[in-house]
């Protein structure tokens, strides 16, 4: 939930951790979370909710801590296609985006 997430955002900051927030800004097709779905990120790598699963939530994972390293938000496509079958990719066969971005103090 929304809520939950922001919440553990806030306590990590509190705890000193650098946070960023991953959401499901769009979907197509067959998606397995909806828009509004949220992941919160530390600058370790963990986290906390669902973006996607699988291969893409652990690529979101990598492309958060590097936001929260550079300050700079990102917007993230996922989705199969011919070529990229074998990526990383949505195998439901959907595509979703989603913006990280860092949870400033």
């Amino acid at each position: 939930m929304l809520n939950d997430e922001l919440t553990l955002a806030q306590e990590w900051i509190r705890d000193g951790r650098k946070v960023a927030l991953a959401t499901v800004i769009e979907t197509w097709g067959s998606a397995p979370r909806p828009a509004g779905s949220h992941l919160v990120i530390d600058e370790n790598g963990k986290f906390e909710g669902s973006v996607s699963g699988g291969c893409v939530e652990g690529a979101v994972i990598a492309e958060a801590v590097d936001v929260i390293g550079s300050g700079q938000p990102k917007t993230l496509e996922f989705g199969v296609a011919d070529e990229t079958a074998w990526e990383v990719g949505l195998s439901c066969g959907g595509r979703i985006r989603v913006y990280v971005e860092p949870v400033l103090h």
